[in-house]
């Protein structure tokens, strides 16, 4: 399966994804104070963590990144270079969140996506329309880009991996097997992964982006799906719902750079999933040797609550920064446990006979009990049949 069948951009900033009535007048910077970003900063800000954005790219000389970002391969291609519209418009952003939260942190950039606006992700589009899945793969770039942007991330030594994409755009399952093998070999090397819910989970069938389908690689096990909520606290409108949403964070009128040397407001939970993140590298220069389950754990366990433990709508909750920061630097080294128990795993040796277990006496008595009392409603229904055949032939006679 090509990448093209993979990975596209869940969540644009600034799109017709978002209901007029949610985003109105969110005020500027409003997620650092709904995150208690400012008292997470007296505790840790990001210093020694590398945070990798998956992304469309980034420009990388911002005036506001200060040398802060490094820029990687390009694993899409497409034509696309720095300078051009098309080039780094959602990564730039994504990467302006993270550093938002974690000032102190470095984002290595990477790009596996294209941009909405990017010539070669038209083109795909215009086949997909008519079908033509066939003529799509040979306009992009082959491989998957976003299992070998993991395993570049990994191996250039990141902690945190953001992902701001998704599958669900497109319309086709998102699901890859070599995607997965690079979630787990980042889980095995102790990074950990985020990646936003998606942006389809409208309820008005006039929204081309209402579909809320499954969304890779947000629902691949290990990895943390982000859900955008709104200045009240509660689930964004365009916010997908489905059980892999672990966490969420603010998404809506998120202030941050852009490819042209200035700023927008953008909203999504492609930022949504930036600005955690940026929270994991804060909770990760705090203490280093956190493990990727330590840092879900304490995310979940940190989180401000819905009114239940859990939903699909914000999973947890949304992030409590501080709180997580504080509960890292806590947190003990996690440790293997060893194993206590027979010399052999499974049925030890080849060569030792196999031997079928004992059935539970318990069961057996359940199960004959049953089996008696369903004999007995058996030959019961048996004669009442047999009585009512023979009054029948009674009365014929």
């Amino acid at each position: 399966m090509n990448v093209l069948q993979i990975v596209t951009v869940a969540a644009l900033l600034a799109g017709p994804a978002v209901p007029a009535a949610v985003t109105a007048q969110a005020p500027q910077g409003w997620e650092q104070t709904a995150m208690r970003v400012p008292a997470a900063h007296r505790l840790a800000q990001g210093k020694g963590v590398t945070v990798a954005v998956l992304d469309t790219g980034v420009v990388a000389g911002h005036s506001e990144f200060r040398g802060r970002v490094t820029g990687g391969p390009d694993y899409i291609g497409g034509g696309a270079r720095p300078g051009q519209s098309y080039w780094g418009e959602h990564g730039t952003s994504m990467t302006s969140s993270v550093l938002k939260v974690a000032p102190q942190s470095r984002v290595l950039s990477v790009r596996v996506i294209w941009d909405h606006l990017d010539p070669a992700r038209k083109k795909v589009d215009a086949f997909i329309k008519e079908n033509d899945f066939k003529s799509a793969e040979k306009v992009g770039k082959p491989g998957n880009a976003l299992a070998k942007g993991i395993h570049y991330a990994v191996d250039k030594g990141a902690r945190v991996i953001s992902m701001s994409l998704g599958s669900d755009e497109w319309g086709w399952g998102g699901y890859e097997d070599d995607t997965a093998a690079a979630v787990d070999y980042a889980l095995g090397k102790g990074v950990v992964l985020l990646a936003s819910s998606g942006n389809g989970g409208s309820t008005d069938r006039n929204d081309v982006d209402a579909n809320n389908v499954v969304s890779y690689p947000a629902a691949y096990p290990g990895v943390i799906g982000v859900a955008a909520s709104g200045p009240t606290g509660r689930r964004a409108d365009f916010s997908q719902v489905h059980t892999y949403t672990t966490i969420a964070a603010p998404g809506i009128d998120i202030w941050a750079a852009n490819n042209r040397g200035g700023h927008d407001n953008g909203s999504g939970t492609s930022p949504a999933c930036a600005l955690a993140a940026g929270t994991v590298a804060l909770m990760l220069s705090r203490n280093p040797d956190l493990t990727p389950r330590q840092v879900r754990d304490i995310l979940v366990r940190t989180a401000k609550r819905p009114t239940v433990a859990y939903t699909t709508y914000l999973g947890f909750g949304v992030i409590d920064a501080a709180a997580a920061v504080q509960a890292a630097g806590t947190a003990k080294a996690a440790k293997a446990v060893p194993y206590k128990g027979k010399k052999y795993f499974g049925q030890g040796p080849t060569d030792r006979p196999t031997v079928n277990a004992p059935l539970d006496p318990d069961y057996l008595i359940i199960g004959g009990g049953a089996a008696g009392i369903g004999l007995l409603c058996l030959v019961g229904a048996f004669f009442l049949l047999r009585r009512r055949s023979s009054a029948k032939s009674g009365r014929r006679r």
